[in-house]
């Protein structure tokens, strides 16, 4: 992979990151403190899975059709 596409995918599945965490963290927010940490570290788990998993399959769907 080249490098430039690599830095697009690791900028991308940091703003999946971010935006899971903020969501996680509002939604905790809503209970306390606690969980409002909680909800963000959690809330950037999924994020960056979600990322992973798109791009993972966009990558396969690109290899059977030969793209580059």
């Amino acid at each position: 992979m080249k490098t430039k596409a690599r830095l697009k995918r690791a900028l991308l599945r940091a703003r999946y990151a971010a935006v899971g965490a903020a969501v996680g963290a509002a939604l905790g927010g809503l209970v306390g403190r606690s969980p409002a940490s909680t909800g963000g570290a959690t809330g950037a788990l999924l994020g960056a899975v979600v990322a992973e998993k798109r791009f993972d399959a966009s990558g396969i769907v690109n290899e059977v059709r030969g793209d580059d």
